[in-house]
């Protein structure tokens, strides 16, 4: 069949809408009508070429859609249900195995890899009729159509906005994952975020409801700060202050309890781990070009205090996914504040407005159908 994708031919090119050829559902997998995707940073490092996934690719993680077709193998979806895609997994690896599936093994390769498992691409340019690498995240959501497998969906129930769960899928799961499966921090404890932009707002909208004495906010555009107010924290901070630190020291004087950075600022990050406790601990959920370097003064982790990276907020998709999208559902976890639709033809406004900073979370509606 064919499909329209938005294709990145060369290092920080646009992104060029095309038809390509895409190939059926093998016997294990999913073919999914996209009808919505969320537009993540990680898709522009795809694009600029961070990340070196090989080009011509077909970018796009956090897809929504409808099954269309299902193949032979498959038994747990059926076509007409509505699905949520997330990250791949081999379910072969120890960490799949031990349910860590977030830590899988090939998790790298499956989601940046370009390919299938098999090495194979299911996408033609068919002018030329040579491959075009997709299986971003084993989706690659910036087309018309997916093909994916089970381990990747999640059910959405019926009456739930599907455009609206878009951001669930990576950026929505991380930051609140990383709050109630990583830190869990008790009632009275304090948490500082630095950097406010979806997967920071994820950590804020979901910490805010668990009577944190302090939940501090540090980011330099005031009007994130101000949605940051409205949506539960208790202050927030410019780091363009030279003395941003010393004001969470007044705040917290013994430091915070728990860290969260999404800016992926060597900078920042050696500030946060300056802000913690004696046994705080800080999570580091921002993506920075490979071989970045943060200088740390060893002696304050020798002190009791913790470092640690997360992946996809510690989460299995199919079991917290659907507990997000009831606390959306009752107002619980109200991440439409931050989100801005495009429809796909403008794909690269998106890009360029999330870059600037003017749309907190691009999530672009497919043609078909706006769900």
């Amino acid at each position: 069949m064919q499909v329209r994708a938005a294709v990145v031919a060369r290092p920080g090119g646009a992104f060029v809408i095309e038809s390509l050829d895409l190939e059926a559902p093998r016997h294990d997998e999913v073919l999914v009508r996209i009808t919505a995707s969320g537009m993540c940073r990680t898709d522009l490092h795809i694009r600029d070429q961070t990340y070196p996934v090989p080009l011509p690719v077909v970018a796009g993680h956090e897809g929504v859609g409808v099954v269309e077709e299902v193949g032979s193998a498959i038994s747990s979806f059926r076509p007409g249900q509505r699905v949520i895609l997330s990250y791949p997994r081999c379910d072969q690896c120890a960490a799949c195995l031990a349910a860590r599936p977030q830590y899988c093994a090939h998790g790298f390769a499956l989601s940046f890899g370009g390919l299938r498992r098999d090495g194979s691409t299911a996408l033609r340019d068919p002018r030329s009729a040579g491959p075009v690498h997709g299986h971003i995240f084993q989706q690659s959501s910036f087309a018309g159509h997916a093909l994916t497998r089970p381990s990747n969906l999640v059910p959405v129930p019926d009456g739930v906005p599907l455009a609206a769960m878009a951001p669930l899928a990576c950026g929505m799961q991380t930051g609140a994952g990383a709050v109630v499966n990583v830190l869990r921090p008790a009632p009275g404890s304090s948490l500082l975020i630095v950097g406010c932009g979806s997967v920071g707002f994820a950590a804020l909208m979901i910490a805010a409801r668990l009577g944190l004495s302090h939940l501090i906010v540090v980011d330099p555009d005031p009007g994130r700060r101000r949605l940051a107010r409205e949506l539960g924290a208790t202050c927030t901070l410019d780091p363009r202050d030279g003395a941003v630190y010393d004001q969470i020291a007044d705040i917290c004087p013994a430091g915070v309890s728990y860290a969260i950075d999404t800016s992926a600022s060597p900078d920042a990050i050696s500030g946060a781990v300056a802000a913690l406790a004696m046994d705080g601990t800080l999570v580091l959920l921002g993506a920075p070009p490979t071989g970045t370097t943060a200088s740390v003064d060893l002696n304050t982790i020798l002190n009791g205090r913790t470092i640690r990276g997360v992946i996809q907020g510690d989460a299995v998709p199919q079991l917290f996914i659907p507990s997000l999208i009831e606390l959306h559902r009752r107002g619980l976890f109200p991440m439409d504040r931050i989100v801005t639709y495009y429809d796909f033809d403008q794909i690269n406004q998106a890009a360029a407005d999330m870059e600037s900073g003017s749309t907190i979370k691009p999530v672009l509606r497919m043609p078909e159908q706006h769900s």
